[in-house]
């Protein structure tokens, strides 16, 4: 299943995690810049 999640701070990034461990595809969404960098590497 894809699931996008919007927002990556504390609960949303965990919640995604949780998913990603499932077996779904997970996508975080951002507005902070720096955040999604970090998270891409």
């Amino acid at each position: 299943m894809n699931i996008s999640i919007i927002g990556s701070g504390y609960v949303g990034l965990v919640t995604g995690v949780c998913l990603a461990d499932s077996g779904n595809t997970v996508y975080c969404v951002d507005n902070d810049p720096d955040k999604v960098d970090s998270l891409n590497n």
